[in-house]
């Protein structure tokens, strides 16, 4: 009797309805028993929306791993951003897709009102396909919260590449998590990348999840990260430089993942299966192109 009073009172935030769920935008995956479905990994419990909303809104850092290209991870992303935000007071929003360069833009943009062309105000980089961050981004401009850069900036990422710089930390650091991230980044170069280059594009991944590690500890909460997907991985990724920073509780991960790419238990709390894009051969005419690799 009290909850529903305080629920007619509109004084519990849990009975805030959410809002209205996305529809489907990529073509694919349609047909698959497991589209739509969310899943706590570490059970094995079937979850609705509503009862993800409640365990994440309880937890001070969640990081939410996407497909960059895919439009409904994208969807999905600002449908959570304003669910989490009706069932509590948001402390930040950070985004792999903004360079520290790139924050006093944003500050700026924040006091508001947004500048016509959005984009060209915050210096947005044109390899983060605008179409798919912008709404997310003028969403949370214009919030109260502020909108933190998460990655590294281009002088950084240089600077890494050239002196790798040694990582500390006893979790990060091992090597079962530095030859799945090796082999990630040989597939991602479609087997083209030199083996002399390996060394530094690992110190530049990992260094990138450091940072957003180190963003995440220092930012209000509680604070939500949306990043790709491997960045975000309990068993690779952003979780493991928290805990080498003693930030060890207080994360949970959410992967948005295409219906047909299993994610398993080692990798995040919690699996959300969306529709997928068409399969593209994106190797093909690197391959074609490009020397062998030596």
């Amino acid at each position: 009797m009290r909850v529903l009073l305080l629920c007619l009172l509109g004084l519990l935030t849990a009975c805030q309805s959410l809002p209205p769920l996305p529809e489907w935008q990529s073509p694919e995956g349609r047909d698959r028993p497991e589209l739509g479905v969310i899943r706590d990994l570490r059970s094995g419990e079937q979850l609705t929306p509503e009862q993800l909303v409640e365990r994440l809104a309880a937890e001070p850092r969640v990081l939410v791993g996407e497909q960059h290209d895919n439009p409904d991870h994208h969807a999905l992303q600002l449908w959570l951003l304003e669910a989490l935000e009706a069932r509590r007071e948001q402390g930040s929003l950070l985004l792999e897709m903004l360079d520290p360069v790139q924050q006093p833009r944003v500050d700026v943009a924040r006091k508001g009102p947004l500048p016509p062309d959005l984009p060209e105000a915050l210096a947005w980089q044109k390899n983060w396909d605008w179409a798919l961050y912008g709404p997310i981004v003028r969403h949370a401009l214009e919030q109260p919260y502020p909108l933190l850069a998460a990655n590294l900036d281009r002088s950084e990422i240089k600077a890494i590449y050239l002196e790798r710089p040694t990582l500390q930390g006893k979790l990060s650091t091992v090597e079962s998590v530095r030859a799945p991230l090796l082999e990630q980044i040989r597939e991602s170069h479609c087997g083209l990348l030199p083996e002399s280059q390996m060394p530094a594009m690992l110190a530049v991944q990992q260094q990138r999840d450091r940072r957003m590690a180190e963003r995440l500890s220092a930012a209000p909460g509680p604070a939500l990260l949306f990043a790709g997907a491997f960045h975000v991985r309990r068993d690779l990724g952003v979780p493991l430089h928290l805990a080498d920073l003693g930030q060890t509780d207080g994360n949970a991960v959410l992967i948005l993942s295409e219906a047909g790419k299993p994610v398993n238990a080692g990798a995040a709390d919690y699996v959300w299966y969306t529709a997928a894009l068409p399969a593209i051969d994106h190797c093909a005419g690197m391959r074609n192109q490009a020397p062998a690799a030596r």
